[in-house]
């Protein structure tokens, strides 16, 4: 399904019903919409099922809707769907609801949403991300968008440093483009289709609210996320993953804890990839192509292994600290950090 994970699918959705399958995690990663990179993180897909299923439980025990039915138990001849709370080991598997996505089509960077609606009818997973900021941080490409009285804030402009929000900033992207690209409330209300964006809104600060209040808990700081959700029998659920350190920036004793970390280490040791792929996607807006990745000659480079032990740790550590429970045998989260640090 993505460069992270697989997809299972038991019964197939239709128009009036959901249908049931599972997301499988992978230990595989992805940094710049880039796809599959060429290393594995160990237990990275534990770390991302476990978080993710834990806080779908806290969403739906806070009474916000979710696609999530439970946990696959490892090693059990029938794959039984329980509550996180009963495994012995951390899961891969995740059992969900499934929702219908229609094709996309497209020509060029232009896309067809009218004819992806008529096709989902009211039973779809909405083509849309839905962000939401605690923190603008320096290199946040919110400052390069819009200027701080956007967002109701009494500054002249972006000060260098981060700027911490009273309010969560909620904005919305598109979530099947090649290239995805921001959106003004309009074209997000158009594009979310029966889903109204004032609802998706909602929805989000709920969740927003929710991680936050649990990081908060742990001793995390939790900076922005993003959620997808589905629209079946006129209500939005909350779908795909929520509050994993792929989806959602954290940080501990101010350094950060998510994948941004290897966005960072890669910005630092493979600037040449990184500046590739910034001029591909560049060169495809130009000439009006969908996929950029063709244009792109240079490849990635393997990380080193004392590199992707960090990024276990991190991972394993931070997922331990925030479920509040010992899933992984990992370092402590403030050795974990140290070596982030030293990266």
């Amino acid at each position: 399904m993505t460069s992270v994970k697989e997809f299972r699918v038991e019964t197939e959705p239709t128009a009036d019903s959901l249908g049931r399958g599972a997301f499988v995690f992978t230990d595989d990663y992805s940094v710049f919409d880039w796809g599959k990179m060429p290393d594995r993180i160990p237990e990275k897909g534990a770390s991302l099922c476990t978080m993710g299923a834990f806080n779908f439980e806290l969403l739906e025990s806070a009474g916000i809707p979710t696609h999530y039915r439970g946990v696959v138990e490892r090693d059990t001849a029938d794959g039984e769907v329980v509550p996180l709370e009963t495994v012995d080991e951390p899961p891969v598997e995740m059992a969900i609801d499934l929702t219908q996505v229609p094709a996309l089509p497209n020509e060029g960077r232009e896309y067809d949403y009218e004819h992806y609606h008529d096709a989902a009818g009211e039973n779809y997973l909405i083509p849309l991300e839905i962000v939401f900021r605690n923190r603008v941080p320096e290199g946040s490409s919110l400052r390069r968008r819009t200027d701080p009285d956007d967002h109701g804030l009494d500054l002249e402009g972006w000060p260098a440093e981060a700027v911490d929000l009273e309010e969560p900033i909620v904005e919305f992207s598109t979530k099947y483009e090649e290239s995805d690209r921001y959106l003004d409330r309009s074209e997000a209300d158009s594009i979310a289709g029966l889903a109204g964006v004032d609802d998706l809104e909602s929805v989000a600060r709920a969740v927003n609210r929710v991680v936050t209040e649990q990081a908060e808990s742990a001793g995390l700081d939790h900076q922005d996320g993003k959620i997808e959700c589905l629209y079946v029998d006129g209500e939005i659920r909350v779908a795909d993953v929520v509050g994993t350190f792929d989806e959602n920036r954290f940080s501990y004793e101010g350094t950060q804890l998510s994948k941004e970390v290897l966005r960072q280490y890669h910005k630092r040791t493979q600037p040449e990839w990184v500046q590739a792929v910034e001029a591909a996607k560049a060169e495809a807006k130009r000439e009006n192509v969908a996929d950029w990745r063709p244009l792109c000659e240079t490849k990635p480079e393997p990380l080193a292994d004392a590199v992707l032990t960090v990024a276990h740790d991190m991972y394993c550590a931070g997922t331990n600290a925030y479920t509040e429970r010992e899933f992984f045998d990992a370092p402590p989260l403030s050795s974990a950090i140290g070596a982030v640090r030293r990266l």
